[in-house]
């Protein structure tokens, strides 16, 4: 299956690594010019880095990867990636903070900066892009959820909360983008193997055990309902997200697609 984005220029955000920065490069080999997106230069510049070395490497690579730098969970870092890429085609809120907090322990602060970050940030982006889809007549955008937005953790409810938060937003987006050639869905990623959920595993289990044997405990004790059976890489994921990026996914829109590894026990979400 040919997914051609050549001549789309994409958005991705928190993408210098993990399963952002998949998805870039798997927007790139597509074809797409794609805007890399953290929070400072140095990051960013990295990820170009790296991609380029992948490029040089023979892994092919049709688009151009530009620096994108801004924090877009404040109004002054939204307007400097405004200002990088004025107009997208492809729009990936895929920024995201998540970490283990006993329930009655998160404070008012926690709720505030886990909203701020996972859900407003993608609401302010989508509020700058979407008009500009729509009088074109052509835009993908998606969010990056989570198997959290339907089966909350007790150990992380507020990160839940701002992922079944996606769901909505997503969906509201998409009748707002009615018959107008945008598409607007979210993307549940089910526990997916990045260098910060390795840290989170070993909060949860031994953390003298070697790697694989401290995911075959993880997924065990905390995600026993993973039909994969183990954590999900992030090139799965940007497989998801890169086709319904594209032309080919054009009667998708206003739904939550998973990519969960059958983590959550439902036929729908």
């Amino acid at each position: 299956m040919r997914i051609d984005l050549i001549g789309k220029t994409a958005l991705v955000t928190g993408s210098t690594q993990g399963i952002g920065a998949a998805i870039a490069a798997g927007l790139a080999r597509a074809g797409a010019r794609v805007g890399i997106n953290g929070r400072g230069e140095g990051s960013v510049a990295m990820a170009i880095e790296r991609m380029d070395a992948e490029r040089i490497g023979g892994r092919l690579m049709e688009g151009e990867v530009v620096a994108a730098p801004g924090d877009v969970s404040t109004d002054e870092g939204c307007e400097r990636v405004l200002s990088a890429l004025p107009h997208v085609d492809i729009l990936v809120n895929n920024l995201g903070i998540f970490g283990a907090t006993p329930a009655l322990e998160i404070t008012d602060d926690e709720w505030r900066r886990y909203f701020e970050v996972n859900v407003l940030a993608a609401v302010r982006l989508t509020r700058a892009y979407l008009p500009g889809m729509i009088e074109r007549g052509w835009g993908r955008i998606q969010y990056i959820a989570s198997d959290s937005a339907v089966a909350v953790p007790i150990e992380m409810i507020h990160y839940g909360m701002t992922k079944t938060a996606l769901l909505a937003v997503s969906r509201g987006f998409a009748k707002a983008a009615a018959g107008s050639g945008v598409t607007v869905n979210s993307v549940i990623a089910g526990p997916t193997h990045t260098g910060g959920v390795e840290d989170f595993v070993y909060q949860l289990v031994d953390n003298d055990l070697p790697w694989e044997e401290a995911q075959r405990a993880f997924m065990r004790e905390h995600r026993p309902q993973s039909l994969l059976q183990r954590l999900i890489e992030p090139e799965e994921i940007a497989n998801m997200v890169v086709y319904l990026s594209s032309p080919l996914a054009s009667a998708t829109t206003g739904g939550a697609v998973r990519v969960d590894g059958g983590y959550v026990d439902a036929i729908l979400p």
